[in-house]
């Protein structure tokens, strides 16, 4: 092998160039690079045929040989929405976070956002969504693609929100210290300080789309159905057949396609998050075999070696182009600023208030309101049930996780298939069990809801215990603190950031969840719980425009005052007091 000085304008490129041939792990690397890249184009090309409504898409078949295909298909709108939706955390995240301004119109609008439940979303956004790839496929693809998003990116931008505002005030001060321009700030301090909090969420959120995979693929709204390929579809159509073959296919298919994703994807940024753990102490080296090979193949050092170059002007540019943070100005100047904005907004969102009221009130009577509001009552008896017993189950749970490398190694396949399973993909099973056993929806919901909600509690832990810094862990330790005195002075503060997002999360999840949890059905028997979530499933399955709007809105209200009653506070405790500083 020839040895190759690289000065300090070199470039890895030219050492690597010199290095001896390919090996096995190149190999490996490579094909399975070209073979993702591969089906991923292959895939994709299926959605560029021609479609244009009332045509009829033909009819998702229950044979097994088609869900390699159904599966790919479902995984790469996965993908595209996750994608998607990291783009947005960053944008809405960052802007919620740096501007006050901002933060008051961005995190209500971020809390109805949550609340709006994905078949709301498809209601509005199929016919414009088809009208805009007229003539093809890609129109229903990116409404899929649209309602998955919808089902992942909330908790995301949660997550950088909350570590954004928790970033230590020595490091944040350090920053300001050396005049780091935005963008030096953003990829040095803020993007680094989220990142456990934002991979963790990220696989929490992937689940989540798995979720409301059979609504985003099997879309019956405003009395038209449409169906695309895919493992939500087929296992839509196998539950109207009542075919329990089908049925077991799919969810073999569905917990082998999740360990793929855990071990290709998610186990190795897990690994590599960990690097970014804040803390003076080394800890345990957390390792992981497509993180080794990744690492010891050529291949991937040399194309780095070859953008590398490009990718460090990108850097200057951008860190020239954003600029230091302005002064503060002057006090006088804000509150009279502040002031007219708080009048503007409250005005905007009066008046939208009264045209949505209008509108319902038109063709929706008062008695159908007191309904309606007695229903969102009951689903919100269901969702603090949900989030007490969560909370104690799940949180020594989540800290024992976190705290043990070695067992999170061991658990966290399990936990990602757990989490990452459809829940109402087993709803069917559950609705002969209630049938069987004689157990009301009002109460089994609870447990439908529990099955897609509370992961985001049990994750959001876990990424909070990870963030605890070691050193922290060794002092408490050395002076004594175990137990019940180490929970109160160090894991209780050190999660409560972290447990808020996850509480909200999965509040948001719950209510979202109690569209498909409150109204199930195994082919032509239906089970109906009183609850908002069923009165929307109705109401939108029917088309019934006014209703839907009712709905939604009480819905959005419900998560929007809690929030703003409850998690707000909470939120600004953590803030303020329970922070690493």
């Amino acid at each position: 092998m020839k040895l190759t000085h690289i000065g300090p304008e070199g470039s890895l490129s030219n050492a690597i160039v010199t290095r001896a041939r390919l090996g096995l792990p190149d190999l490996a690397v490579g094909l399975g690079t070209l073979t993702v890249l591969y089906v991923a184009a292959r895939v994709g090309s299926q959605s560029l045929v021609h479609f244009s409504p009332p045509e009829v898409i033909p009819t998702v078949s229950l044979d097994p040989r088609s869900l390699p295909n159904y599966a790919a298909r479902s995984t790469l709108r996965m993908f595209i929405a996750l994608f998607c939706s990291v783009i947005f955390t960053f944008i809405y995240g960052y802007a919620a976070a740096r501007s006050r301004r901002a933060e008051k119109v961005l995190i209500p609008l971020l809390d109805i956002l949550q609340s709006v439940p994905v078949l709301g979303f498809l209601s509005i956004t199929v016919t414009g969504f088809i009208a805009l790839f007229r003539g093809s496929l890609l129109g229903l693809e990116a409404a899929a693609i649209f309602a998955i998003f919808t089902g992942q990116v909330w908790n995301m931008t949660f997550s950088f929100y909350q570590s954004l505002r928790t970033i230590p005030r020595e490091l944040d001060e350090m920053a300001s210290l050396y005049r780091l321009s935005r963008w030096e700030r953003f990829t040095r301090l803020e993007l680094p300080s989220s990142a456990i909090g934002l991979v963790w969420n990220g696989m929490m959120s992937f689940g989540g789309g798995w979720f409301f995979l059979a609504a985003s693929e099997a879309i019956s709204v405003l009395n038209r159905s449409y169906t695309l390929p895919g493992l939500g579809s087929y296992v839509a159509a196998a539950v109207a057949a009542r075919n329990m073959h089908a049925l077991g296919w799919a969810i073999i298919t569905m917990v082998l396609l999740i360990i793929a994703i855990d071990q290709f994807f998610w186990r190795p940024l897990v690994t590599l998050a960990d690097k970014y753990k804040m803390e003076m102490s080394a800890g345990e080296v957390v390792r992981f075999w497509v993180v080794d090979l990744w690492r010891s193949a050529r291949l991937p050092a040399f194309i780095h070696g070859l953008f590398n170059p490009l990718v460090q002007r990108v850097d200057r540019l951008l860190s020239s182009a954003t600029s230091v943070a302005d002064k503060p100005a002057p006090e006088t100047g804000r509150k009279s600023g502040e002031m007219l904005y708080n009048v503007l907004l409250v005005t905007v969102s009066l008046a939208l208030l009264f045209a949505a009221a209008r509108f319902v009130l038109n063709d929706v009577k008062l008695s159908e309101l007191a309904r309606a509001l007695l229903l969102g009552l009951a689903t919100a008896g269901r969702v603090i049930i949900l989030l007490v017993v969560g909370t104690v189950v799940w949180t020594p749970i989540a800290v024992a996780i976190g705290f043990n490398p070695r067992l999170s190694r061991i658990c966290q396949p399990v936990v990602q298939v757990l989490a990452s399973f459809p829940a109402n993909f087993v709803f069917p099973f559950a609705t002969l069990a209630f049938l069987e056993m004689g157990v009301s929806i009002n109460w089994g919901s609870i447990l439908l809801m529990a099955l897609g909600a509370q992961w985001y509690l049990l994750f959001n832990v876990i990424g909070g215990a990870q963030s605890i810094p070691n050193d922290l862990r060794e002092m408490a330790s050395s002076i004594g603190l175990r137990g019940r005195g180490a929970w109160l002075k160090l894991i209780a503060p050190g999660i409560f950031a972290s447990w808020v997002t996850g509480a909200i999360t999965a509040s948001g999840g719950a209510w979202n969840a109690s569209i498909v949890s409150e109204l199930v059905s195994w082919g032509n028997t239906t089970l109906a719980a009183d609850g908002l979530g069923a009165y929307i499933s109705e109401a939108t399955a029917k088309g019934d425009w006014p209703r839907i709007v009712l709905g939604v809105g009480l819905m959005s209200v419900f998560v929007v005052g809690f929030n703003r009653v409850v998690w707000r506070r909470l939120y600004a405790l953590a803030e303020s007091k329970y922070r690493i500083a």
